[in-house]
């Protein structure tokens, strides 16, 4: 995401959202040939979401970085991913697993929209915000409701498991 920060690069921003939009679009493509397959591991599904995670982190504070961005979106985007893999771990080391869900599928796409549009700002605003503006805002709204699911699913996981008993 150097490219956002350079001056002196004609095109820098272009250059900079395809390198987001072909990772995101092998990250998909990687997800989709392991779940196709069946040749998705634990491992792989854990490196998967990682990277997921540094793809759209590493994004938004380069965005953040130029003004592209609020912080606030992007510090509840961020808390979000931190928090979902805080969980997962959590229950990874009981053994269990917390599983992608539809939301955290709808929240991946609405976050790429809001930042594929952040790179491309439009001139004129859609009342007080600019389209990506909107658009960071329903991705927002996709991050809050996936990291509600998690913490549901983290919740109910923790709770299902029988513990040992500590003497």
């Amino acid at each position: 995401m150097a490219f956002t920060r350079s001056d002196r690069i004609d095109y820098a921003l272009a250059i900079a959202a395809t390198l987001f939009a072909v990772a995101a679009f092998t990250d998909f493509l990687d997800g989709y040939l392991a779940r196709k397959t069946s040749g998705g591991t634990l491992l792989g599904a854990f490196l998967d979401t990682t990277a997921d995670k540094i793809l759209i982190t590493g994004t938004l504070l380069a965005l953040v970085s130029i003004d592209r961005v609020s912080i606030w979106p992007a510090s509840i985007i961020i808390f979000r991913e931190f928090l979902v893999m805080a969980l997962r771990g959590v229950v990874a080391t009981q053994g269990g697993l917390i599983r992608p869900s539809t939301w955290g599928k709808i929240k991946f796409i609405t976050q790429f929209v809001a930042i594929s549009l952040a790179f491309f700002r439009l001139s004129d605003r859609w009342g007080p915000w600019y389209l990506d503006q909107w658009a960071m805002l329903i991705a927002v709204i996709a991050t809050v409701g996936s990291a509600w699911g998690y913490i549901s699913a983290f919740w109910h996981t923790v709770r299902s498991e029988p513990h040992p008993t500590r003497t």
